[in-house]
């Protein structure tokens, strides 16, 4: 028999303007949940999450709780403001935690809880919130984005304290790796209503696709075209993840390649590089080191970075990586050693700084500047067409930047960036507040982008999915260099750690191992000649929407041809139209040639 849920809405509706932001839910939490709560942002998640914790009250509803059940929040952004410490902190409110709890989980996680509030660093203010919620041993814990701010050290952490923790809890988080390991179901908020299937997030994305695929049939019996025309960007969304697997199968590639140029203590092979490598390169560091006082920052740091490399930078808060960062960008000079730049690199620094994010700033302004018209590395586009690339409603482009959510405010800013013609990108904690799709979308901007990429960040997932070398930093002033991700230099770790000093030194560099060879499976002739012919076709189109996007930029056009500009329009929106289509059908070929 189940437990009786401790928290239950039935019925809940919460208006927002004049429309309904959700509407009749329903929601029963059992006392050992572990909830994935899901969904895109601006859909509601942080709404619900605060009307679940009696934060806010709701239009209607009605919320039924055990008797003596405790729930507490870890908000995304915890108020600092008017405490002298972070133990002040802590410790205010009528129902505060015992100062010895704080404590001890203040030491666990690493944090002085008598820094002051108002100089402490993000990660500092997030460890403080962490301990504040969890030493006041919840029934419930509702957390929002908990693994924002934290280094992988405090990642590995929590999820090891939430893995023993007696209550139920639900979480919203953009990383994908803490989801797998720790939920048991799925909550999903899509469109105003409320779905939960009892698998934990490993399964989820399987079930999306089959629950958009199942609307997308009911649709179709129904003749309904206008609710298929509301699902552009769910279709985008699928598409771009089965895209995102061949994307894959190319990082594979290059880091097999990567591998080859680094010698068996991950070191670059400075001097042997060929000339085709040399002529390529963007950053070249040879025996660098950096020192704060006595302490050892970097030590004998070399590494060649080429154009389209994308080197991931891993370490505990405080290991070394924005100085390391520093200086591959030239930021900042080492004490010993060289770092060269190409002349040519032109760089753009995406820190999820919102200084461009004022409230009453609209969506237009903030992308261009109040016109119609964004200058796209190069090449001019509607800024309506532009927000749909970054999954917006292109209706919003009015919208007052004080409206959007947190997430879309971080999308709306890397849209801005990944404007900016440049040929490195610097990337310092970018999945920060981001929903699951908009991490696709970055992948495939990332791995699209023609010039070199450098990535801080803690989220193990998108590193596996974006990084041909990382750069592990271990406090010591010692840079491991790994061909492939996260989990490579976490393998390359584990190994060193468990062998001890004497082991022997292996003979090649860390790589992760080649994929499975394809299984052929038999076309018939139609199926191979598709097959073949394809991808020159989306060559053709790419090639004709490309040049009738620049026609379309002259903004005199409309009045001096509007024939023209009509038949412009509607010649783009068919070549858009068709190289969906057979991207489509390319990829399901794709997938029966390898079986």
């Amino acid at each position: 028999m189940a437990a009786a849920p401790i928290l239950s809405w039935e019925g809940l509706s919460l208006q927002q303007g004049s429309g309904w932001l959700f509407r009749e839910l329903d929601i029963h939490i059992a006392p050992r949940d572990r909830l994935a709560l899901i969904g895109r942002n601006g859909a509601g998640k942080t709404t619900l999450l605060k009307l679940i914790g009696g934060q806010i009250d709701a239009d209607r509803g009605k919320r039924s709780i055990q008797p003596g059940t405790r729930i507490v929040t870890l908000e995304q952004d915890p108020f600092f403001t008017g405490f002298d410490t972070l133990m002040d902190f802590a410790l205010a409110g009528k129902d505060a935690p015992e100062k010895h709890e704080v404590e001890a989980i203040a030491g666990q996680l690493g944090i002085d809880m008598s820094r002051k509030a108002e100089s402490a660093s993000g990660g500092e203010r997030r460890r403080a919130a962490l301990a504040r919620a969890l030493a006041m041993e919840p029934d419930l814990l509702l957390l929002d984005e908990p693994t924002n701010h934290l280094d992988l050290a405090a990642i590995d952490w929590l999820e090891d304290w939430l893995q023993r923790y007696k209550g139920a809890f639900v979480v919203i988080s953009h990383d994908r790796t803490f989801l797998e390991r720790l939920t048991r179901a799925t909550v999903w908020l899509d469109r105003g209503s409320l779905r939960r299937k009892e698998i934990g997030f490993g399964g989820y994305e399987a079930w999306m696709e089959q629950a958009y695929a199942e609307e997308a049939r009911a649709a179709e019996k129904l003749d309904a075209k206008l609710k298929i025309e509301a699902h552009w960007l769910e279709r985008g969304v699928t598409a771009r993840r089965k895209r995102n697997q061949g994307r894959l199968e190319k990082l594979w590639e290059m880091r097999a390649q990567r591998a080859a140029m680094l010698s068996p203590q991950g070191t670059a092979k400075l001097a042997l590089a060929s000339d085709d490598a040399k002529s390529k390169a963007v950053i070249v560091a040879d025996q660098v080191n950096k020192k704060f006082g006595e302490r050892p920052i970097i030590k004998d740091f070399s590494l060649r970075i080429t154009r389209k490399d994308r080197i991931g930078v891993v370490g505990s808060n405080g290991a070394g990586k924005t100085t390391l960062l520093k200086l591959l960008t030239g930021e900042l000079e080492p004490d010993q050693g060289t770092v060269t730049l190409a002349k040519t690199l032109q760089g753009v620094m995406i820190d999820q700084q919102r200084s461009l994010m004022s409230p009453e700033k609209r969506v237009r302004d903030v992308l261009a500047e109040g016109g119609d018209w964004i200058d796209v590395r190069g090449v001019r586009k509607h800024i309506q067409g532009y927000l749909k690339d970054f999954l917006f409603d292109p209706g919003l482009v009015e919208a007052k930047v004080g409206t959007l959510s947190g997430g879309e405010r971080s999308r709306l800013l890397l849209a801005r960036e990944f404007a900016r013609k440049s040929n490195l990108l610097v990337l310092d904690e970018p999945t920060n507040d981001l929903d699951l799709e908009t991490l696709d979308l970055l992948q495939e901007v990332i791995a699209d982008y023609d010039g070199t990429v450098l990535i801080v960040s803690h989220d193990r997932d998108f590193l596996d999915r974006t990084v041909t070398v990382t750069l592990g930093l271990d406090g010591s002033g010692k840079v491991d260099v790994v061909a492939g991700g996260y989990a490579d230099w976490e393998k390359q770790r584990k190994a060193r750690s468990s062998a001890g000093p004497k082991a022997a030194p292996k003979t090649e560099a860390s790589a992760p191992p080649p994929p499975p060879p394809p299984k052929k499976s038999k076309l018939s002739y139609k199926d191979q000649r598709d097959y073949e012919l394809l991808p020159r076709r989306i060559e053709e189109l790419d090639a004709a929407i490309t040049r009738d996007e620049q026609a379309l930029s002259d903004p005199a056009l409309y009045t001096r041809d509007p024939a023209k500009f009509a038949a412009l329009t509607k010649a783009l929106d068919a070549a858009r139209s068709e190289k969906e289509a057979a991207e489509e059908r390319w990829l399901e070929l794709a997938e029966l040639v390898e079986g």
